[in-house]
């Protein structure tokens, strides 16, 4: 029973990607993005920017960030890089290319930037989980 419904979300998300649109993620993500919107809490709580990430591997959560920008005054302490960071000091790699990044908002072009750098897989944003794909370079 499993196998068919897994067929139809690949079908589906190829034919979505063809069509140009982006998917929402299977309902099994939904306890990744409630851990990134977690991480904007804790963000929004520190006084910092609302923004949350977490990267997850074979379906554990491995790395999570907050935004630290405005505590660590850096500009470069956005969330998805704290939680790229994170991921690869717990798996002491920087190639995480079997991993998803789910985050509160679509990653600006930096952080997709240095989420291809390191390689992951693919990119979920926001609480509807949108299938971001895989992060570019631009």
């Amino acid at each position: 029973m499993c196998a068919p419904n897994r067929r139809h979300f690949v079908v589906g998300t190829v034919a979505s990607f063809a069509a140009g649109r982006a998917v929402a993620a299977p309902p099994q993500h939904e306890l990744f993005v409630k851990a990134a919107f977690a991480m904007r809490a804790r963000a929004v709580e520190s006084g910092d920017q609302a923004y949350g990430a977490v990267i997850v591997r074979n379906g554990d959560l491995i790395g999570a960030g907050p935004s630290r920008v405005i505590m660590k005054n850096d500009p470069n302490a956005h969330a998805e890089r704290e939680a790229i960071k994170d991921a690869q000091a717990a798996m002491n790699r920087t190639d995480l290319s079997d991993c998803l990044l789910y985050s509160t908002s679509r990653p600006c072009q930096d952080c997709e930037r240095a989420a291809a750098q390191a390689r992951i897989a693919r990119m979920y944003f926001g609480r509807d989980a949108a299938d971001g794909g895989a992060p570019q370079l631009r």
